[in-house]
């Protein structure tokens, strides 16, 4: 595994700062009336249609007005800023399976669903089913309430629409690896190298079905100018419980308080305040991704529900060998097993399994 590595600072739209972008509204796309009536009108023909979710193909349900807008999402995932937060869909009017095909039929535009879970479900859910933390065994990040620390998830590009907001917090936080990395650059630019070696990463823990205990990435990879990020530093703490593993230098460990010291300075970060409709893009290679702690309403069908979105999106971003996790398969993967308990079918698939996670 090689690759190269660089000792400037990288430039370009990538390289924002949370306080830089708060103050103007340049990442958020409000749909145009022709656009939302016309993801509505395709919405409301999926659920009629109710195709199988792991079969339906982005060509049987063709976009026009709303042709822009898959463009823009696509631009500014692979060459902008790797984010983007489209506004306007009225959820709240036609309800969740409408809105969830919606979603749905973006995602088969931008990419390739993943599964994204042991039951084999391409749409996911972000919600509290219970009053675990992240301290309690098996709890999953996706489903507590708790501050989540910066990563990267299992996948090319991952995506949210949110169908019901937090009574209090619950802000979706980015910040850019690209910025984090200039930081690291620029403080200790004797550990900065070290992000572009190869670390073990725990599989095992995020998936208990992994066919080994860990994998192995770097953190950063630059490619042919393109710089990407692969983060989770818990991951990597926990692999070292494995035999096999190396043990973690003085200086890896180091780097790692770092990177995440900085990902959580005043300034780095962008929160934004999810309100119902809101759907969020994301390139995991451009961008970590965490939330803030909140605080659910007390009735079951008004606490904060997002539904998540990974897609396998290939547009020949040149990666060193084997970088980040990918260990989740695309919906046409090969060596298919049996699933029982998935939810393939639009109207079944945006209600939560109340017994996953818990």
């Amino acid at each position: 595994m090689t690759t190269e590595v660089s000792l400037s600072p990288i430039t370009g739209p990538s390289a924002w700062r949370g306080d830089e972008l708060a103050g103007s509204t340049e990442w958020i796309y409000v749909l145009s009336d022709a656009e939302r009536e016309e993801l509505e009108v395709v919405g409301r023909k999926f659920v009629a249609a109710d195709p199988d979710l792991r079969t339906v193909v982005a060509a049987d349900y063709p976009l026009d007005a709303a042709r822009g807008l898959i463009d823009e999402c696509a631009r500014q995932m692979d060459a902008g800023r790797g984010f983007v937060l489209v506004r306007g869909l009225r959820t709240e009017e036609y309800g969740d399976a409408v809105a969830g095909a919606i979603f749905f039929v973006m995602g088969l535009h931008l990419g390739t669903p993943m599964e994204q879970n042991q039951l084999g479900d391409v749409l996911d859910h972000v919600i509290a089913t219970s009053n675990k933390t992240l301290d309690d065994p098996g709890a999953l990040p996706s489903r507590v309430r708790d501050r989540l620390p910066f990563h990267s998830d299992s996948s090319d590009v991952v995506a949210l629409m949110c169908l019901r907001a937090a009574k209090e917090g619950g802000a979706s936080s980015l910040v850019s690896g690209t910025a984090i990395y200039n930081e690291i650059l620029r403080r200790r630019p004797d550990l900065a190298p070290l992000l572009f070696e190869p670390w073990h990463w725990d599989w095992r823990g995020q998936d208990p079905d992994a066919p080994a205990d860990t994998y192995v990435s770097p953190i950063c990879s630059y490619v042919n100018g393109i710089f990407s990020t692969y983060a989770g530093s818990s991951m990597i703490f926990s692999a070292q419980k494995y035999d096999g593993v190396p043990p973690l230098t003085d200086a890896q460990i180091e780097l790692l308080h770092l990177y995440d010291e900085i990902s959580q300075e005043q300034g780095l970060a962008l929160d934004m305040d999810f309100q119902p409709g809101d759907v969020q893009w994301l390139l995991n290679y451009a961008a970590l991704h965490s939330r803030t702690e909140y605080v659910d309403w007390p009735e079951p069908e008004r606490r904060r529900h997002l539904l998540r979105l990974w897609l396998k999106r290939d547009v020949g971003r040149p990666l060193v060998e084997g970088f980040g996790k990918n260990v989740v398969k695309a919906r046409d993967a090969e060596e298919k097993k049996p699933v029982e308990g998935g939810a393939f079918r639009i109207a079944k698939a945006v209600v939560p399994n109340q017994e996953w996670g818990n």
